[in-house]
């Protein structure tokens, strides 16, 4: 019995209602007209069905209705359809079972998959999966390697990063704007500027993508001057600059104080260019303002905003009130972030450790604790023999925990004989500075590089990425370690790279 177009618009518009109640008994019927009405061949509805039955916590079902397809249909374009739906739609499982029992898979097949990882950020399966292509008779296009590429650009895998572009190459696959601008993007991620420059100044350069990810890349690592150079060339090359090459331009002047240069590209946004000021470019502005310790002119920005400001942009000015210790300022931009996060929390604390008002600061944490609210833990990875090394604070789980934690008790010895200082008011507890001290030996950043020191030999470089923001404690120590070691060690954190290296930062103690 075949079924009309409106029997497959009410079977389509149940499993989509999220209204529709959906016990196994509902399930089962609306499973039974798509069989009689012959609609076991459609993808969106295989496909939703079997995400009903997820949610139903029916796995074994799923498995059943994943061989019925494989019995109806063995048509690439339909199972391609039914993993794009499953993946958009986060159950990975589902969507890997499904592709692992193709009896054949084409390019649109594996990038699906690939891409899904990516745009969930599970970067690390993303790759997987792209080793085991590698291995399969299909030939990745342009499209895989635009996904992978923006892959380890997020993993910060400087490693995988050269192996990808190194089989870029010997596929030959030609660069057009997307890959090319992926490349930079990616090599800046991972620390290696350089490279990005060199790739920059190889490539054609007529679209603004390539012009944004070589500006971008300069403002994450702190290098301003170069990213105003790269917009002046732009200029000079007749490349029309848009809203992200501005909001570029604005987050490296924030990142080096350059607040002179940053009014003066905000007004010549909408002045020359007719580019009008987002929500992001408000926010750079607020953020350059706050970093520079304008704090009332950063307020003022928000309050001139045409737009309601958003958390961001609140986060900003909490995160400048931390910095230099404006608890009333901080309590107001907090007032304003209508659903608050573990981090904003802590820096609120932080402000009264800061001023060792740990009543308040310890109210802080009763509210925290109060609304169900977890602290997110800061993770620091290093990457070493292809795979990536996470660490938290405090952390004993890894296989080589015990020459780790004594390779770090005689970093911290050298350091002290040196003069290192522990920053004790950064620990949010009131609590003895030997208890402080302790606390501040073990976080993630300086677990990881002494696992970096253990692994690599000297004058090797060392490479950190990290979750959240480098701490003052552990920046002003490693700066320390490089000139102790004669080591250069790059840590990549939420905002920005910091190049160590002979006891000065790149970042200029400015971050």
């Amino acid at each position: 019995m075949n079924g009309t177009f409106a029997d497959y618009q009410e079977l389509y518009n149940l499993l989509q209602s999220d209204k529709t109640s959906m016990d196994i008994k509902t399930l089962s019927k609306i499973h039974s007209r798509i069989i009689t009405f012959s609609y076991g061949t459609s993808p969106s509805l295989m496909a939703s069905l079997m995400l009903k039955y997820v949610h139903c916590n029916c796995r074994s079902i799923v498995y059943k209705v994943i061989d019925q397809v494989f019995c109806w249909s063995t048509d690439l374009v339909e199972l391609n359809l039914i993993i794009d739906k499953l993946m958009r739609t986060e159950n990975y499982r589902v969507a890997k079972m499904v592709f692992n029992k193709m009896p054949a898979r084409d390019v649109v097949t594996w990038n699906t998959m690939i891409g899904g990882y990516v745009r969930k950020v599970r970067f690390e399966e993303a790759l997987r999966l792209f080793r085991f292509m590698n291995k399969s008779n299909i030939e990745p296009d342009k499209f895989t390697f635009a996904s992978v590429i923006n892959g380890c650009a997020k993993l910060g895998a400087l490693k995988h990063a050269q192996w990808v572009h190194e089989l870029l190459i010997e596929k030959r696959i030609e660069l057009n704007f997307i890959l090319s601008s992926a490349l930079i993007d990616m090599y800046s991620k991972c620390g290696k500027i350089q490279t990005a420059k060199d790739i920059f100044d190889g490539v054609q350069r007529n679209n603004v993508c390539i012009w944004n990810a070589m500006i971008s890349g300069l403002a994450v690592h702190g290098l301003a001057l170069d990213a105003i150079k790269v917009f002046t060339k732009m200029e000079v090359e007749n490349v029309l600059p848009d809203s992200i090459t501005f909001l570029g331009i604005l987050t490296a002047c924030s990142h080096c104080g350059l607040v002179k240069e940053g009014r003066k590209y905000f007004d010549l946004m909408r002045s020359q260019y007719s580019v009008q000021p987002h929500i992001e470019h408000y926010g750079a502005m607020v953020d350059l303002f706050g970093r520079a310790g304008l704090l009332e002119e950063a307020f003022a920005m928000i309050k001139s905003m045409p737009m309601e400001p958003d958390v961001v942009i609140w986060r900003a000015l909490l995160g400048a009130c931390r910095t230099y210790k404006k608890p009333e300022l901080g309590e107001a931009a907090m007032a304003n972030i209508s659903r608050l996060r573990s981090g904003d929390y802590v820096l609120l604390s932080n402000i009264y450790c800061s001023q060792k008002r740990w009543d308040t600061a310890q109210g802080v944490w009763e509210m925290m604790k109060k609304k169900g609210v977890h602290k997110v833990r800061a993770k620091s990875c290093f990457e070493w023999a292809g795979f990536l090394h996470p660490f938290k604070a405090g952390d004993r789980s890894h296989p080589e925990t015990e020459a780790i934690y004594k390779m770090l008790e005689g970093l911290i010895q050298r350091t002290k004989l040196a003069g290192y200082v522990p920053t004790t008011d950064l620990v949010t507890m009131d609590v003895s500075e030997e208890e402080k001290e302790g606390n501040l030996y073990h976080h993630s950043e300086k677990l990881a590089l002494a696992y970096g020191i253990l692994k690599t030999t000297s004058g090797a470089e060392v490479r950190i990425s990290k979750n959240l923001r480098i701490c003052y404690d552990c920046h002003n120590w490693i700066k320390m370690v490089s000139r102790l070691l004669s080591r250069v060690i790059i840590v990549r954190d939420r905002i920005r790279f910091h190049q160590f290296e002979n006891g000065l930062c790149s970042c200029g103690d400015y971050w």
